[in-house]
Parts: C-alpha cells; structure tokens; sequence
C-alpha cells in the first residue's frame, strides 16, 4: 500500500514549497538542540543501565533530566507525555524567534504512541478511590488519550487551529510531520506545529521485553553481533509553513523540506518484510516527489534499532533504494545516542537531519565495530564525518509496516 502526493513542484513555487522555521527539542541532553549537538558531536551516550523503571527489569535506557520537567510550569492533568511536548513546542517557538500570538490560528499534529499511561500505575488496581484522590488524580486520568496531546499543546499556546493525533507506531512522529506539509500544500491552516513525544513508560517497556527486543546493554546498531534496541524518551517539534508565509512573516527558513512519503509493508503485525521493500519504495517515492536521484543524497539518519531483523531489513531497502549510486550512501543511526523514543524518534531524528544539513557533519553510529556487509553502504562510524550536505533523509519505520522518509535541504531554496 501506497500512500504519498503528487511531485513536489521546484522550488519555484513559494506557495508550494514547505519550510522549516523553527526547532525545538527535549532530549536526555535536555532542552534546545544546540546542546543536543555538542553533546553528540562530543561523542556522548545517555544510555545507561538502570533497575528502576518497574520491579523486575534490568536494562539500558536514557531519561530526560529530572531538572528539565517542573510540575508547578504545567496544568496538573497534563502527563509526563503533554509536558514534554508542550516544552519541545516551547522551544520550538523559541528558536523561530517569533511571539505566541503568531501562532494563534496555526494547527497543531502531535504523535505519540503511550499517551497518559505514564500516570496509570498499579495503584489504580490496588485502590482505585485512593489512585483518583491524590492530587490531579481524575484529571491525570484523562490524559489518556492519544488526542491529549496535541490538545495539551494547542491549550497551553492558545492555538486554535486543527488539532490532530497520529499513532503508528515508531514512524509516528515523523509521519505527523509528512501529514502537517500535507495539510499546508491543502490550505488547512497557514502554520503547523508538528512532531512526535513520548517518555519512558513500564508498559512499553514491558512490552519490548517480552517480545525479547531489548539489549542490556547500550545498543549497537547495524553492527553484525547487535542484540536489540534501548529505549529512550523526548520529544520534538517543527514549525512548518509555506516559502511565501514564511518570507511574508520575514522568518528565518532553517531547512527545506524537500520531499516526503509514506508507505507500509502490508507484511506483518510486528517484523518488518526481510528485504526491505516498503521502506525501499517509501525512500524512492520521496526522492521522486523531491525530484532528486539517489546521487543527490548525502546522508541517511537511519531508524536503525540494534534489532536483528530491523538492520538487515533496512540495509537491504538501502542497498535497493539507491542501487546504481555512483558511491556508497553514508548512512548512521543516532538511536546509538539516546536510544529509541518510539513516538517521538521519527521527530528527533528529523530535527538531527536538518541540525546535519545546517552544519555539514555527519554523526557516526556508536559502538559499530563489525557492520553488516552491505557494499552500497557507507556506515558511518569512529568519528564525525564533516563535508557540504546539500540534502540529506530521515528514514522511519515501525510495528505494522509503517514507513515515512523525510528529504530536507539547505534554508536557502
């Protein structure tokens, strides 16, 4: 199954041609993607070992600072979820240099994949009365849904534009940002704030360790002894908006957003399709709807897990994607940093690429001593790799088949 627009026309068009006027993020390196930047051109892993999520499990993971989050900043039934998203869409206003009131009719597309579970703990079993008494307990109750999150961003901003969910999985956030161009090119509202948060959560958790999916250790991914995946949280947000609103607003564009697509492997519930297939055609629709061959790539920031079949699945839809390259594609994952943050990974990962492309460094992949034998690809490892990245892609994937690249270029289109 297929599902993208037409060709995106050249850059031409302002009234057609997506930008990116703000960033904001909320990593285990904190908040602002400045210091998410030194941090991992430094080199640093925020994957660490703990005991502490949930009685019993023992693993590798990496947590937002507990400086970054302060109750008394948000409304009480906002779960850890809508907090770290309201931050990231505060950074990200920040960083466009613009006052809220800009905002005020723009829309609002959030993805998630654990809502309020956050706030739902074994208590609730054990007694319920006493669970809904404390403090926020009714209200934390109702940020269950999905949908919360994008209405906790649009209420704390005063944005009244469409407010919208999405929830597929581990392509979530950066499918929310496909769909936000999408709703532009349509007219739906004339700014968007799109992107993905999730926090760390003992059912998600519980539920990678049961399928027996997480490494103990910091992962290694695309290297040939990996061992599964770690599991992180965050959150970011993208200010997108048309060339011609962006220039009429005077904004600084940060990047371009040059193509995008969507597509699912129709395969099975959990395992990605061995070859690759619906990632392979979701990276060469993007580059056809960006009108660009597989040359004009310089970089891929990879979904890249640190599962077995995640890695030779993905390795293969490159080597498919971009046969015929004149060199290998470089390509890295940055899960190797922070872990994978479900919802919010396609976001982060997304703000990653443009940080890449604005800076011309290519971050390696941590601890990638043996990669897989892939001749059509470059794995980046050892060290930054520093070079003119005109364009560069951030590939999703996850459970169901979902599959969403994102192609983003310079801010001078």
């Amino acid at each position: 199954m297929l599902l993208t627009l037409g060709r995106l026309p050249r850059l031409t068009d302002p009234h057609k041609t997506i930008v990116v006027t703000g960033v904001g993020v909320v990593s285990p390196y904190g908040i602002g993607l400045d210091g998410l930047q030194a941090a991992m051109l430094s080199g640093k892993s925020c994957l660490k070992p703990t005991k502490d999520v949930y009685p019993g499990f023992e693993g590798s993971i990496a947590q937002v600072p507990g400086s970054v989050l302060h109750a008394e900043d948000f409304s009480s039934r906002y779960s850890r979820t809508d907090q770290l998203a309201v931050l990231a869409a505060q950074d990200a206003i920040a960083n466009s240099g613009c006052d809220c009131s800009v905002f005020r009719d723009s829309g609002v597309l959030m993805a998630n994949t654990v809502g309020g579970l956050t706030e739902i703990d074994t208590g609730i079993a054990q007694d319920p009365a006493a669970w809904f008494r404390r403090p926020g307990g009714l209200l934390r109750g109702s940020s269950f849904p999905v949908a919360h999150v994008a209405d906790a961003v649009g209420e704390h901003f005063g944005i009244r534009g469409p407010r919208c969910a999405i929830s597929v999985a581990c392509a979530s956030g950066a499918m929310a940002i496909a769909l936000a161009a999408n709703m532009l090119l349509d007219g739906a509202a004339p700014i968007i704030l799109a992107g993905g948060s999730d926090p760390l959560c003992p059912f998600t958790l519980s539920g990678f360790n049961s399928l027996r999916a997480l490494d103990p250790s910091p992962c290694r991914p695309f290297d040939q002894n990996r061992n599964g995946v770690n599991l992180g949280e965050g959150a970011a947000v993208l200010i997108l908006e048309t060339l011609a609103g962006a220039i009429a607003r005077n904004s600084n564009v940060l990047a371009v957003l040059r193509g995008w697509a969507m597509t699912n492997d129709a395969f099975h519930t959990t395992a990605p399709h061995k070859e690759g297939s619906g990632l392979a055609d979701c990276i060469q629709l993007s580059m056809e709807m960006a009108e660009v061959s597989g040359d004009d790539i310089g970089y891929v920031n990879a979904h890249g897990t640190g599962t077995p079949l995640n890695d030779s699945a993905e390795a293969n839809a490159y080597e498919t994607a971009f046969h015929g390259r004149h060199q290998p594609i470089p390509v890295s994952s940055t899960k190797s940093y922070f872990g994978h943050c479900l919802g919010a990974a396609g976001a982060l990962e997304a703000a990653i690429t443009i940080m890449a492309v604005r800076s011309g460094t290519l971050l390696p992949t941590l601890r990638l001593t043996d990669p897989i034998e892939s001749p059509g690809i470059d794995w980046l490892r050892r060290e930054v790799k520093r070079q003119p990245l005109p364009l560069a892609m951030s590939a999703s994937s996850g459970f169901g088949g979902s599959n969403t690249v994102l192609i983003f270029g310079s801010g001078r289109p």
